[in-house]
């Protein structure tokens, strides 16, 4: 089973602060077929994406600008993007930096 998992979990409030996987995606990992791992961890690395991070520059995937109805942000607490432009997305690492609302 591939796996993006590098042995350094620190629940960050919905995101794993080693693999950057949410946490629901965590739980659900061993349901998912193996098409589902490669296309989420190529999300989580950049290799598929949609824009690049309103923070750091960095190849970020959004699911609802995929055309999506939810995004695996939504997963997660809220946190402060008040110092970012509105309506703009970030990578998992830059959202999982930020503080909690």
């Amino acid at each position: 089973m591939k796996t993006p998992c590098v042995a350094k979990c620190k629940n960050q409030e919905g995101i794993c602060s080693g693999c950057l996987r949410t946490m629901k995606e965590i739980g659900e990992w061993r349901l998912m077929n193996d098409d589902a791992h490669t296309q989420t961890i190529a999300q989580i690395q950049g290799v598929e994406t949609t824009h690049n991070c309103e923070r750091c520059g960095q190849p970020a995937y959004c699911a609802i600008e995929d055309g999506n109805s939810q995004c695996w942000c939504f997963e997660l607490a809220r946190r402060d993007t008040s110092s970012l432009p509105k309506g703009q997305c970030v990578c998992r690492a830059c959202l999982a930096s930020l503080p909690l609302l």
